[in-house]
């Protein structure tokens, strides 16, 4: 099966200025494009809560587009800066969208990201058989 990406409408302008697929399933994953926390205007909240739903949001929507749920997810990593200031608020927030079979999960404290302000990255690799 050769690769497929995965490109929600909204996300064609961003997809073709960076070169990049949001997500692309190879054989039976899907990965997903680290996400972070920015809105749909493309601006990043100054607050962690907001970054942190905002990237679930925009996980679920590539998910959502390749017929997937939060259910289908078996790997998640999350980048954080300043991991100790928000991580009881970011896995709080977490457990609301992450389903049976819980994935294996992995945070990282980093110094930065690539967006000014982001506190948090995202990255997804999902089963396409996962409910089978």
């Amino acid at each position: 099966m050769a690769n497929h990406p995965i490109i929600p409408p909204e996300y064609h302008a961003v997809a073709d200025q960076l070169k990049l697929s949001p997500a692309l399933i190879s054989n039976n994953h899907v990965f997903l494009t680290g996400v972070t926390g920015a809105g749909p205007d493309s601006q990043m909240p100054d607050d962690p809560e907001i970054q942190f739903r905002n990237a679930f949001e925009k996980i679920g929507q590539v998910l959502r587009h390749a017929n997937l749920m939060f259910a289908d997810v078996v790997e998640m990593t999350s980048y954080h800066v300043g991991i100790r200031k928000h991580f009881d608020l970011f896995a709080a927030i977490r457990s609301e969208y992450v389903q049976k079979p819980y994935p294996a999960w992995t945070a990282v404290e980093v110094a930065g990201l690539r967006r000014e302000g982001a506190v948090v990255e995202i990255r997804i690799i999902a089963s396409i058989n996962q409910g089978e």
